[in-house]
């Protein structure tokens, strides 16, 4: 049974004639006796009583009368409800994390999306690089951080910032004056305080080799992520080498150019074919708050 069926049934109920009932609802008479000669043997039952002359309900078409306009009520009611409940239905946008600093770089281009699109919400993944290019590729995601090194081949990369190379160290640092160090500088600069890839870019990784491999095993601290190893140049234990998010800096460190180090590329990774126009609008929400601090 379907709402065609329905709606003819009840233009000829109404009008006790096929041509008027198909005039009425724009069809062909033939279409007409078509749907109410379908809906009766559905039901294995005559609906009506059919001369040259005239149309007449029979007694099970009086019956069905008293369910048929309640049915298409309902059919139509529903139709609306689900209609209305996704056109207010929140629109999803997947943001993958590298780290907490990740998520500290967005929040004004979130603040400022939150305003603009009402229906669009954020689902915010924080999870290691690795995980974050199968939630990709997967559609679980839509947008990821990521430097430009370590961008997943498949997809498109933005750049939001170029990152200098820095030497990150508390004030009370024997080197926490100097303008700009070099590599072998740092090799006798004391204890640091690395990451290994996928936790830090593989060139800044590079880097960081040539002064660990410098030093005793005790003039080394490997850290698991950017926050123990935040921690760890905060309390004055070891000093690092990083690339430099002006938006993140604290004013307790300093944040000391390392010579000879390109900078390096930042942004974010999306599929082709999933740059949705939400998405889009909150890449340019991106480059405006990222550039603007």
């Amino acid at each position: 049974m379907n709402t065609t069926q329905l709606e003819c049934f009840l233009a000829v109920a109404d009008f006790l004639n096929f041509s008027r009932a198909a005039q009425h609802l724009r069809l062909t008479q033939p279409a007409v006796s078509h749907q109410i000669k379908t809906l009766e043997d559905e039901l294995e039952v005559a609906l009506f009583h059919r001369t040259s002359k005239k149309v007449r309900l029979t007694q099970e078409g009086h019956m069905f009368l008293q369910y048929a306009g309640k049915i298409l009520d309902l059919t139509n009611l529903s139709r609306a409800q689900v209609k209305g409940s996704f056109q207010v239905r929140p629109l999803r946008l997947g943001i993958g994390c590298r780290s907490r600093a990740d998520l500290r770089l967005i929040r004004p281009a979130l603040e400022r999306l939150r305003q603009e699109e009402t229906r669009v919400l954020p689902l915010l993944r924080l999870i290691p690089l690795s995980a974050l290019d199968n939630l990709l590729t997967e559609g679980d995601i839509q947008v990821m951080f990521t430097f430009q090194e370590t961008a997943p081949q498949t997809s498109v990369y933005r750049e939001l910032l170029r990152c200098p190379l820095v030497f990150v160290c508390r004030e009370d640092h024997p080197m926490a004056q100097a303008e700009t160090v070099t590599v072998e500088q740092l090799k006798e600069a004391g204890r640091i305080a690395a990451c290994r890839p996928p936790m830090c870019p593989p060139s800044v990784f590079a880097i960081q080799g040539q002064i660990v491999t410098s030093k005793p095993p005790e003039q080394v601290m490997f850290c698991e992520n950017q926050e123990v190893l935040f921690t760890l140049v905060e309390t004055g234990y070891a000093f690092s080498v990083m690339a430099d998010f002006p938006q993140l800096r604290s004013s307790s460190l300093r944040y000391i150019p390392v010579e000879d180090c390109p900078p390096l590329s930042f942004g974010v990774s999306y599929l082709s074919e999933n740059r949705s126009p939400t998405l889009r609008r909150f890449l340019t929400l991106l480059e405006e708050t990222l550039t603007s601090t």
